[in-house]
């Protein structure tokens, strides 16, 4: 396997294309072990249902929430369909908590705070996501 000298121990996180795909000095560029699992988190995320024809349940679905209303109703349900999303997808990891919060910069911007445990190392993390009520800025 090309690069699991890299990767030494951390062998299970597993090693694929680094998102987004794109050359590097004439060649893909990978993402290994932690990054693997970071950049995974992120493809569910962003990825809206019904957008992969052959996986047409895959990812969070937050495009849906884009101009939806500002309130705690809204960031609760954010919370909910990352958590479940999260858990359904990326069997790598156990999710401890997520949370979206507003920014206090700026009002349309939740913060999604997720904590999560690498199941085969039990090593904590924490990601956050900035996701735009507006659409992408």
């Amino acid at each position: 396997m090309a690069g699991a000298n890299q990767i030494g121990g951390r062998r299970h996180l597993g090693q694929g294309w680094a998102f987004p795909v794109r050359p590097q000095g004439g060649s893909l560029g990978w993402a290994r072990a932690e990054d693997s699992v970071d950049q995974a988190i992120g493809i569910i995320i962003e990825t809206a249902r019904r957008e992969r024809l052959l996986l047409p349940a895959f990812g969070a679905g937050l495009p849906t929430y884009v101009f939806s209303p500002n309130s705690p109703a809204t960031y609760r349900t954010v919370e909910k369909v990352v958590r479940q999303a999260l858990i359904d997808w990326e069997p790598r990891i156990s999710v401890e908590d997520v949370r979206a919060l507003v920014s206090p910069d700026q009002s349309s911007l939740l913060l999604i705070e997720i904590d999560y445990r690498v199941r085969r190392s039990n090593a904590f993390y924490n990601k956050v996501y900035p996701f735009y009520l507006t659409g992408r800025v």
